[in-house]
């Protein structure tokens, strides 16, 4: 710490984190088993990962990303939480044939799918398939179009900024993501409005 109120060292923050992580948490709760081990994708600051892990005594928290500022952040969260169920992070490429994690129980990804190619979410479906238990839940987090259409205009305004910045990136018609779910043995099970013209979507992994 560098003063009373400050981050740690390494650390970064995120005020859509602070404002979004309760919502969140209300969903994981209602969804998610109450033990097991959880893979977070693209864990970004680490503050959903202290937040969550702390709202979520019974199960083991995974944290994981592929940026190595992130990675740093989410080890510094986690050394000041000292939360016993928080593991260290991992590096993640979700695009890569085979992760470090061979088995959870469940999994969440948060404001990932739009500022990434779809071939990062083409590599979620296939790694969920691969890893989540036969039952087990996965949520996804963000904006989304439905039935291909916008639910706000801010909405329209920002995936026209991300798809300024990189071509490939954009916000997900539900309908897509829904298919390629399927195809890859995962259930749509339901969608939840959320805050800020978000999104909440649980996956299930068929038997």
């Amino acid at each position: 710490m560098t003063g009373a109120g400050a981050l740690p060292e390494g650390a970064q923050t995120a005020p859509s984190a602070l404002r979004n992580r309760d919502p969140i948490l209300a969903v994981l709760r209602r969804v998610f088993p109450s033990q097991g081990l959880v893979m977070e994708i693209a864990s970004g600051t680490g503050e959903h990962a202290v937040h969550f892990a702390a709202g979520l005594p019974g199960v083991t928290w995974q944290p994981s990303d592929r940026d190595p500022d992130a990675l740093r952040s989410v080890a510094a969260h986690r050394a000041a939480a000292g939360l016993t169920n928080l593991l260290a992070p991992i590096v993640l490429d979700v695009t890569a044939p085979s992760w470090p994690v061979a088995r959870a129980d469940a999994m969440t990804c948060i404001n990932m799918i739009h500022i990434a190619p779809w071939a990062a979410s083409e590599g979620l479906m296939a790694g969920a398939r691969r890893v989540l238990t036969p039952g087990g839940v996965l949520t996804l987090y963000g904006p989304y179009k439905i039935e291909g259409r916008h639910t706000a205009p801010s909405n329209a305004a920002f995936d026209e900024s991300l798809r300024a910045r990189n071509p490939e990136w954009g916000i997900r018609d539900l309908d897509a993501v829904r298919e390629l779910a399927g195809r890859h043995g995962l259930e749509f099970v339901e969608r939840i409005e959320m805050p800020a013209n978000n999104q909440c979507v649980v996956f299930r992994k068929l038997a």
